[in-house]
Parts: C-alpha cells; sequence; structure tokens
C-alpha cells in the first residue's frame, strides 16, 4: 500500500461536480455554493481543494480577473476563475444540479468563455441511482461497527 494522503479526496469531487454544471466560478463563489449544498466544510479547505485540484490537473484556472471596489482591504479584488480540467471526472450529481437549477446560477452567462488551444473532452459518470437526494449522516457508516445491534 502506498504511503501518504490518498489522491482522491471528496470535498475536491464535489468541487469539481459544482464547475462540471457552472462552467467556471472563482473561489469564493464556489466555496459559497459548496457550503449550502455539502455544509460543514470551511471555506479555507474549500480553497485548498481548488489550488490541489490545478496541481492534479482535475481543474484548470481559466482566467485572472482584477476586479475595482471599494472593499474593506482596498480599491480592488483578483478573482481566479477555476474551469474543469483534463483529469477531471465528474458524476453529474443530480443534487448539485437541481440546487443551481433552482438558485438560477449560471455563470455561463455572466463572463465570457476564452476557447483554450487544448479543450477538454470530459464526459460525466454514470451516478449511482441508489443515491438518496438527502445529505448523509456526517460519520455515515464509519461508526456501525461499534454499534452492538451489528455485533
Amino acid at each position: 500500500m502506498p504511503r501518504g494522503r490518498p489522491v482522491k479526496s471528496e470535498i475536491r469531487q464535489n468541487v469539481i461536480e459544482i464547475l462540471y454544471f457552472m462552467g467556471e466560478g472563482y473561489g469564493y463563489q464556489v466555496a459559497k455554493i459548496y457550503n449550502e449544498i455539502f455544509p460543514g466544510v470551511t471555506q479555507r479547505s474549500v480553497y485548498y481543494h481548488l489550488r490541489k485540484g490545478v496541481q492534479t490537473e482535475e481543474l484548470e484556472v481559466h482566467k485572472v480577473k482584477i476586479e475595482k471596489g471599494d472593499y474593506s482591504w482596498g480599491d480592488s479584488v483578483e478573482k481566479i476563475y477555476y474551469a474543469l480540467g483534463p483529469q477531471a471526472e465528474p458524476r453529474g450529481k443530480k443534487r448539485v444540479k437541481k440546487y443551481l437549477e433552482q438558485r438560477k446560477i449560471d455563470i455561463k452567462i455572466d463572463t465570457e468563455r476564452i476557447i483554450s488551444q487544448k479543450p477538454a473532452k470530459v464526459k460525466p459518470k454514470q451516478e449511482p441511482e441508489s443515491e438518496s437526494e438527502e445529505p448523509k449522516k456526517k460519520f455515515g457508516r464509519f461508526f456501525n461497527r461499534f454499534r452492538k445491534d451489528n455485533k
């Protein structure tokens, strides 16, 4: 068995699902949507997985925009827009699609689409039908082995 942490992450996979349906999005926007769909994850963790996704080529930096405004830290903000990379394997989760359709969030309309030289052809994997629309319990099956009725 290889040493170290596994490369796959459930948080990063959920970020990929969000970006699959949105097309592209910047860090704060993705973190905000993530916490509304999958609560209990910090904004810092979502940002970490966005950067890690770029390293693993599951995500790519689509563009960097500097926007002017009146912010508490200054007069401009740098927004890094992310899109799916060539190694991304979206599953097309119904839960994410349903949320984005209900909120009418469509990032593709708000920003210009830059066509890259090498477009990534990404097809979603089929999601298992047994997955319910309800959020999973926080610890799921982890504590099943400690419960008395399973022994």
